[in-house]
């Protein structure tokens, strides 16, 4: 801000450049008055449909821009036109003038010479009426040759040295008012002895006023007593005005129309490559759409034709190529649904077997015994993975049907952690819930959520290196979310979409503690799916990982953000700058379940 001014305000255009304030300081009550934000608004209102068409529409723009340089061109050339036009008018106006004037100072000099022979001795009164009557008689038969194209005015000098020559007064024709002439040029004029004088000026024509440009030539001559005075020839432009104005009127109407056939060349041209182009993209959206049947319509052998035609066998090659995924991906489905079917009767005979043998194992040789116990473990790992294709293959047909009814979220989260704490325990992790003090109600199916949550506790658990894991509730508008946080390895860039993916793990050398099958998260994520609502995974390599689940509270509503943040406070970001070492739970806000 600059120094205040003597009246105690900062100068308006100051306020403006410094941060928006319309009003002194404290009057605003913000970076910007909301005076200023409602101009704004009511500004860039109108504006923002002719912005958005200038946009979207790729001829308009070329149509615009066409018109817009036609006119400049147009303009350009008009002005060239019409000065060279005004510039020959001027000329020959000119020529014509000077050579009009010549003869009319020749003739005045004829008149005065004979006008001085055959005078009389008379006396000095005599003289002065003589030489009076004598301008009147040169002024009005020079004048009657023009025929309004020009007009003649006679003054006196000022360097006469006859004392009657200044008393006489001036003489025009017509209703030129002998004003009109320049004092400048009568100077000129009075000061030369033979060359005439030109100048640009105005005929002034009395009693109306009226002002008319005109070409003005003087010259300072003698009259019949030898005297001298001032003779002018004034040549309106009048005529010259006319011809310019036509010439005007018709570049003008020759311009409007140019600048109009421009235009509808131009869009008619732009027409013919936008509307293909328009073509392709909404049968491209179509196809999109899964419309795969589109096709363009090609008409000629052109370069447009030919994009149809390799549009429409690209588009050929799409549908083939997406059909047979498809029906790849019907035969895998029903081959895991089939296969998966099919083991169930052996699977649940082996397990009878298996089970039978596991409690008989003491009788057993240990080498023995031991091959007992990895066959029942092993079963019970098959039997997972059978039951997680099962659930993946209904997903895949979209046969898996919600349950959903009003459950307390707090009481899914305890189930999943007593039921975690034998291998949080084993671990050497704490399991810590917060944001459990107030019921989190919402529209669910509580056996998908609690396999969602078991599954993230567990991971996290498995994954959190002996640190705590932290298990969060909020809820807030139409939303509620649980988030699961731990402190382990983490997750690097790009990972946290890809642990959805079916089979997928960070360190394929990392040993299962826990016989996972590989399908828990994609599971997880199509639960959440079929609830409407969301998991997401963030993480950073050495500073752990967070999931978040987030549902809506009623059943079919849309959601529109989450009550917990993906990315934890204490991530490296969120953390201060001289915040060092791994990151760790605010153990001492949260109490241990």
């Amino acid at each position: 801000m600059g120094r205040p001014d003597p009246a105690g305000e900062i100068p308006l255009l100051r306020r403006l450049w410094s941060g928006g304030h319309l009003l002194p300081d404290g009057a605003s009550g913000g970076p910007a008055h909301p005076l200023i934000r409602l101009f704004g608004r009511w500004v860039r209102r109108p504006l923002l449909p002719a912005a958005r068409l200038w946009r979207r529409n790729i001829q308009l723009r070329v149509v615009a821009t066409t018109l817009l340089m036609s006119l400049g061109v147009v303009l350009l050339l008009g002005l060239v036109v019409i000065g060279q036009v005004r510039n020959g008018l001027l000329d020959a106006k000119r020529h014509a003038a000077q050579g009009q004037a010549v003869g009319g100072f020749e003739v005045a000099e004829q008149m005065a010479d004979r006008k001085s022979d055959n005078r009389g001795q008379d006396g000095a009164g005599a003289g002065a009426q003589d030489s009076g009557a004598w301008l009147n008689a040169l002024v009005e038969q020079l004048a009657s040759g023009g025929k309004g194209a020009y007009s003649v005015v006679a003054l006196s000098s000022d360097s006469g040295e006859t004392p009657y020559v200044a008393s006489r007064g001036p003489r025009a024709s017509g209703d030129v008012q002998p004003d009109s002439v320049p004092a400048d040029l009568r100077r000129r004029v009075d000061e030369g002895r033979t060359a005439p004088y030109e100048r640009y000026g105005k005929i002034v024509h009395a009693g109306s006023g009226d002002a008319e440009p005109a070409l003005i030539i003087g010259k300072r001559l003698d009259d019949n007593n030898g005297d001298a005075y001032q003779l002018y020839y004034l040549f309106p432009f009048s005529q010259e005005e006319k011809s310019l104005s036509l010439v005007k009127g018709t570049l003008a109407t020759a311009g409007v129309f140019v600048v109009v056939l421009l235009g509808a060349i131009a869009w008619v041209v732009v027409r013919q490559v936008v509307t293909p182009v328009r073509m392709a993209a909404g049968i491209s959206e179509r196809l999109a759409a899964g419309l795969l049947q589109e096709r363009m319509k090609v008409t000629g052998e052109d370069d447009i034709a030919r994009l149809g035609e390799s549009f429409n066998k690209m588009a050929q090659n799409l549908q083939l190529k997406i059909q047979q995924l498809e029906e790849l991906s019907r035969m895998q489905r029903r081959f895991v649904s089939d296969v998966s079917h099919e083991l169930r009767t052996p699977l649940t005979t082996v397990r009878m077997a298996a089970d039978v043998i596991h409690e008989a194992r003491e009788d057993f040789d240990p080498i023995t015994a031991r091959s007992a116990e990895l066959l029942w473990g092993q079963v019970d790992r098959f039997e997972s993975l059978l039951s997680d294709l099962l659930e993946i293959s209904r997903f895949d047909a979209g046969a898996a049907a919600l349950e959903a009814e009003p459950i307390d979220l707090r009481d899914v989260v305890h189930r999943v952690v007593d039921g975690a704490e034998p291998l949080a325990e084993a671990k050497g992790t704490r399991i810590l819930v917060r944001g459990a003090e107030a019921p989190v109600i919402a529209e669910a199916d509580p056996r998908r959520v609690e396999r969602v949550l078991r599954n993230l506790v567990v991971n996290a658990v498995e994954h959190g290196e002996g640190r705590d894991v932290v298990v969060r509730l909020a809820t807030a508008g139409g939303a509620v979310a649980v988030a699961v946080r731990d402190y382990g390895v983490g997750l690097k860039p790009g990972e946290a979409t890809r642990v959805f993916n079916r089979f997928w793990r960070a360190d394929p050398a990392r040993a299962r503690t826990t016989g996972g099958t590989g399908l828990g998260l994609s599971i997880a994520v199509e639960d959440a799916r079929l609830h409407g609502g969301w998991l997401q995974a963030w993480g950073e390599p050495g500073g752990g990982s967070q999931f978040r689940l987030t549902l809506p509270r009623t059943a079919g509503d849309v959601l529109r953000g989450s009550p917990i943040p993906l990315e934890p406070a204490d991530s490296r970001r969120n953390r201060r700058p001289d915040d060092t070492g791994a990151a760790q739970p605010p153990a001492e806000r949260l109490a241990a379940v």
